[in-house]
């Protein structure tokens, strides 16, 4: 009787071994198949935050620039539109946030929109493998992810109608006589700017300025 439980338990260590190994292998699946969705989800917010930093760097360019000719209101249309700003410069500004999360920027991975709107679309490059070197086969397998972020221009400006000269009277009126000191001459404030409904008048005294979240609003396409 005894002999019979040595031989029971002799077969039963084999099978708990098996079962152990079982376990660990799932117990390993699952880790190695959590950190590849980890760095993928890493790429998508690496991503994300790049082409939010583009597109926010060329919004504040646009208000910079805009601001620079502030008392030259026919220059304002290629900033409130969203047309003048180094795309280059926002580009590098993404790149700077992909480093932030751990992620690059390849090649001809960041550009402006073609499709009529503005923006940018951004693509990025995990700096760690998608295994870690834990699942054989992934040390040169990096995580990729794309995103688009767009600029939508909120400000309008209409130009108010210049004022009319009054009429000439039939009887001439005499000349005034000359002043010899100049007539200095007072910035008028500047009307016609609407953002998002509301209207500013730009007084060259006291500028009180739109933001460039006034200007301008920067979200994730879908």
């Amino acid at each position: 009787m005894l002999a019979g439980r040595y031989k029971d338990s002799g077969q039963a260590f084999p099978i708990y071994i098996t079962v152990m190994a079982g376990l660990l292998f799932l117990a390993f699946a699952y880790f190695a198949v959590g950190q590849a969705a980890a760095t993928r989800n890493g790429a998508q917010t690496a991503a994300d935050a790049a082409a939010l930093a583009a597109a926010q760097d060329a919004r504040d360019q646009l208000r910079d620039g805009w601001v620079a000719v502030i008392l030259d209101p026919a220059q304002w249309g290629d900033f409130l539109s969203g047309r003048q700003y180094d795309e280059y410069a926002a580009c590098q500004r993404a790149a700077s946030f992909a480093a932030k999360n751990h992620a690059e920027v390849p090649g001809e991975g960041c550009n402006p929109l073609s499709s009529g709107e503005l923006g940018f679309r951004v693509e990025v490059r995990t700096l760690n493998s998608v295994g870690e070197s834990v699942i054989p086969g992934t040390e040169i397998q990096h995580a990729t992810a794309k995103a688009t972020a767009v600029i939508e221009p909120l400000c309008t400006f209409e130009a108010p109608e210049p004022t009319q000269p009054p009429e000439p009277t039939d009887e001439p009126e005499p000349d005034p006589e000359p002043d010899p000191r100049p007539t200095p001459t007072e910035p008028v404030p500047i009307q016609g700017l609407t953002c998002d409904g509301v209207s500013w008048t730009i007084d060259p005294d006291r500028p009180e300025l739109p933001s460039a979240a006034d200007l301008f609003t920067v979200r994730l396409a879908d």
